[in-house]
């Protein structure tokens, strides 16, 4: 790895329109800090590109110079991937563009943009991509995981409405690839993450989803079994216009919540359905009766609202840890450990969230796409935060424990884009049955691993043989 020069960041300055910033600038931890502020790296360079041009020229700049090289889109990574040591950062977050057709019911999105750029210029057409769970979290990263949320029950996970992407390689190439063109590669980024290239633009397909019936519903951890049990008996069936993620959660002191309830650990289910408000209503009617909420917020509000409900909770720059798995079938074992772990929250912001991922989600098997998890019905996402490093030890603990006690009962493989750093052994069950193929189209596109600092797929001709206990 070389060490970068004053006269090699002179030649990355005159090859950009955007920003070069390095240590010596004022703004440089505040362009280097990413959302997970557990995460402290120091890059040699950011690129902070502008354009297509600018990407090109970086990843020539990084392999030309033997970099370590990252690629930021949102910059929510959970163990910080947007971010390197002494490496070269490529920025994308002043690449914002789109471009919305409401006839063909498409539109072009940047690299850089967020679900909450997106929805605001989807919204005014009563049109949605499906997305997560924060609007601050970037497109990119979310989508190139497989893109799990609110609306995956009624049109499938983000990946199924992906229809092209943009896309820089290893060699500085440009290349667009889709089901036509480069198909290949076009399996291997729905699912595979950053291990392939710089996507530069994303175009999905966009759906009906304008007003919707959502929101949360709280009940005391008492009766966490009943709720959690009815849940999951209701979303395995439920029509694909409902959703609804389960999970534990401690009440913060805000106004909009009793104070008799302020910092209480509570079960809780966020809903989401896609009809009439009546039609809403009459779908969850049997669950109020049977559970009667403490709290319940659930109620019309815009798409956009209800995808952005926890943006303010969850603020950039807080410590976060967070472990997860696929699950398939969610037992009285696994629900009684759940209730065990979930009872111990170790601070206001920690939680435990099941995320539904059946219905619609399921009409693709493995082999369309890299992600290969199409068999479970539920994400489980398993996480610690704070605002207070003082906090990560035990936090830490909570969440290996818990995962630990639970992960007999998962699928295998974890959600990539809510995973850590993990080991070989993890990131290979991660992309399951796919991993094989997956490593031999990187070795085709990224022979030389440039691509690394991602929940990395080796290369097919470096890649050592799997263990028996892999995949799926």
């Amino acid at each position: 790895m070389k060490t970068l020069q004053k006269d090699d960041l002179s030649s990355l300055r005159s090859l950009l329109r955007g920003e070069v910033i390095t240590p010596g600038d004022a703004h440089y931890d505040a362009a280097r800090a990413v959302y997970n502020a557990m995460i402290d790296r120091r890059p040699a360079a950011i690129a902070r590109c502008v354009d297509v041009a600018d990407v090109i020229a970086s990843v020539n700049f990084a392999r030309g110079n033997v970099l370590p090289l990252a690629v930021r889109g949102g910059g929510h990574s959970g163990p910080g991937l947007g971010v390197c040591d002494s490496g070269l950062v490529i920025d994308l977050s002043a690449m914002r563009g789109i471009r919305v057709d409401p006839s063909a019911r498409t539109v072009h999105a940047a690299g850089g943009c967020t679900w909450g750029d997106l929805d605001h210029a989807t919204h005014p057409f009563g049109l949605a991509v499906p997305g997560g769970f924060i609007s601050t979290t970037g497109i990119g990263g979310l989508t190139l995981g497989g893109g799990v949320g609110y609306l995956s029950r009624a049109y499938g996970l983000t990946i199924d409405n992906l229809l092209s992407v943009d896309m820089v390689l290893a060699d500085g190439s440009f290349v667009v690839a889709n089901e036509a063109h480069n198909s290949d590669l076009f399996w291997a980024v729905r699912g595979g993450g950053g291990n392939f290239g710089v996507v530069t633009g994303f175009e999905y397909r966009l759906n009906r989803a304008s007003n919707v019936y959502g929101g949360p519903m709280l009940w005391p951890m008492e009766e966490a079994r009943a709720v959690m049990t009815d849940w999951r008996d209701l979303i395995l069936k439920a029509p694909e216009a409902l959703n609804g993620w389960f999970g534990f959660l401690i009440v913060p002191p805000a106004p909009q919540f009793p104070q008799e309830w302020h910092l209480k650990t509570m079960c809780a289910v966020v809903w989401c359905h896609l009809g009439t408000r009546e039609e809403a209503e009459a779908a969850l009617a049997p669950f109020r009766v049977a559970h009667p909420p403490a709290l319940d917020f659930a109620g019309p509000l815009p798409w956009p609202a209800l995808q952005s409900i926890f943006d303010e909770l969850f603020k950039p720059g807080l410590q976060w840890y967070w472990k997860s798995d696929f699950v398939t079938d969610l037992g009285e074992e696994a629900i009684d450990l759940h209730l065990r772990h979930g009872a111990k929250l170790p601070t206001m912001l920690s939680t435990m969230h099941l995320y539904a991922i059946n219905g619609a989600a399921h009409r693709l098997t493995a082999g369309d796409a890299a992600f290969a998890y199409r068999h479970a019905n539920f994400v489980q996402l398993i996480g610690a935060i704070s605002p207070d490093p003082a906090d990560n030890e035990r936090m830490i603990a909570w969440a290996k424990d818990y995962w630990q006690a639970l992960h007999p009962y998962s699928a295998g493989g974890g959600y990539i884009n809510m995973n850590m750093e993990e080991t070989e052994d993890r990131i290979r069950a991660s992309y399951g049955g796919n991993y094989a193929r997956l490593a031999a189209i990187k070795a085709k596109y990224d022979p030389d691993n440039l691509f690394r600092v991602n929940q990395n797929i080796q290369p097919a001709s470096t890649a050592v043989p799997p263990p028996a206990s892999a995949g799926m």
